[in-house]
Formats: C-alpha cells, sequence, structure tokens
C-alpha cells in the first residue's frame, strides 16, 4: 500500500468507528466565543484609530512649532567685500 492508500484507511476506519457525543451547550459556547472574538477585535480597532488620530495630532503640532517646510537660516554669514 502507498502513504496515500494508508491514510485513506486510516481516515475511513475513523469515520466507520463510533462518533463522539456531542455537549448540548456547544451551539451557546460558540456563539458567546464568537461575541468575544468579535468585542475584543471591535476594541483593538478603536484603540488603533484612537492611536493613529494621536499621532496625526502630534504631527501637526510638531510641524507647526518646527516649519520644517522653511529653509533654515544660514549658519555663517557671507564675506563682505564692500567699502
Amino acid at each position: 500500500m502507498s502513504r496515500y492508500e494508508d491514510e485513506e484507511a486510516a481516515v475511513r476506519e475513523l469515520l466507520d468507528g463510533p462518533h463522539p457525543p456531542v455537549p448540548g451547550d456547544l451551539g451557546r459556547r460558540a456563539a458567546e466565543h464568537g461575541a468575544r472574538l468579535l468585542h475584543r477585535a471591535r476594541r483593538v480597532r478603536r484603540v488603533l484609530w484612537f492611536l493613529a488620530a494621536v499621532a496625526v495630532v502630534a504631527f501637526v503640532v510638531w510641524a507647526s512649532a518646527a516649519r520644517p517646510w522653511q529653509v533654515p537660516p544660514a549658519a555663517t554669514t557671507p564675506p563682505f567685500d564692500g567699502l
């Protein structure tokens, strides 16, 4: 037998055997778990949006104070050739 046939035989043997009992409250527990996951994802999304907003405000405050678009003043003065 090939490896594939061995695996197929093992799966067929498992499926032909007795099935384990399913808890009666499985659906309710799955729904509660899904609700918790959705609430957690929503909370994480809100925190990330809040952090993004804080980053934008911090950048605007920094840019208004530092004015990075302006040319910085010259470090030295040009030589004076007059007179």
